[in-house]
């Protein structure tokens, strides 16, 4: 049986064992659980099998890849979820139990796929995944570089970012238009921020939407005017020189000041 990679799901098939191995292997899985996204034919499938983890599970949209899997993987049939992972009950995934995710990840979705790692830290503590580079490049990049932006700084926020290795285009099929990169996010220190996750996220948002521009005139929405004093030496600056407690020590400054203003 062949499968066919389709366009409009973003699928470009790993080829080269030796690219699955080298991702399966920088998997740490302290809690013995992965769950690989869009597993395809099955290439870093087969990896992951070798590490031998407690407990490995699948989630695949493509109905000819999951025809593919039960025929050729019929050790996976109950393991195997047929879905969308951006809809999924990710609590209900291992009973409610963490897991590290794993992945060659569809490209057009790997944003999302990256935003829902966020919300839901506390139930994954790793992910070791293909991207685009760029990508890899942005989401693992610190202050100061012109590719950090809204994703580096939430994810840096809760997770050490480590950009393992780039993967050349002929490694799949079809090969895409650009290079690839295999990074890991290991869950940091971190329990909290000073303010809620929606309102760093929309500080984040709004400050690096008119990146050209310094904060004074990208978060003007949320400050008085004239903007507090002690406020006036970060406002000066563009979003990509704040380091992630920078953006949260602004966000908590911000969240009080929408305190103290009075209602009507």
């Amino acid at each position: 049986m062949k499968v066919n990679p389709k366009k409009h799901l973003g699928q470009h098939f790993l080829t080269e064992t030796s690219v699955a191995t080298r991702l399966a292997e920088a998997i740490a899985a302290p809690e013995g659980r992965v769950l690989e996204i869009g597993p395809g034919t099955g290439m870093l499938t087969r990896a992951l099998q070798e590490r031998k983890f407690d407990r490995l599970k699948l989630v695949e949209i493509d109905r000819d890849s999951i025809a593919f899997l039960k025929e050729k993987h019929p050790e996976f049939k109950d393991d195997l979820i047929e879905g969308d992972f951006l809809r999924l009950d990710i609590n209900g995934i291992f009973g409610g139990e963490t897991f590290t995710l794993a992945g060659n990840f569809p490209y057009n979705i790997s944003s999302q796929i990256l935003f829902r790692i966020f919300e839901n830290r506390e139930i994954i503590p790793e992910m070791v995944g293909m991207f685009q580079k760029e990508v890899a490049e942005r989401v693992s990049t610190g202050p100061g570089s012109k590719t950090y932006g809204i994703l580096s700084v939430l994810l840096q926020a809760y997770y050490q970012i480590d950009y393992l290795f780039t993967v050349n285009e002929n490694c799949f099929n079809p090969p895409p238009k650009v290079k690839s990169a295999v990074m890991r996010l290991s869950r940091n220190e971190r329990k909290a921020l000073p303010v809620s996750d929606n309102f760093f996220k929309a500080v984040v948002k709004a400050g690096f939407n008119q990146r050209r521009k310094t904060l004074r005139n990208s978060l003007s929405a949320f400050l008085p005017n004239p903007a507090p004093e002690a406020l006036g030496e970060v406002l000066k600056l563009r979003p990509e020189q704040l380091s992630v407690d920078a953006f949260a020590a602004l966000a908590q400054a911000l969240y009080q000041i929408a305190q103290d203003r009075p209602t009507h």
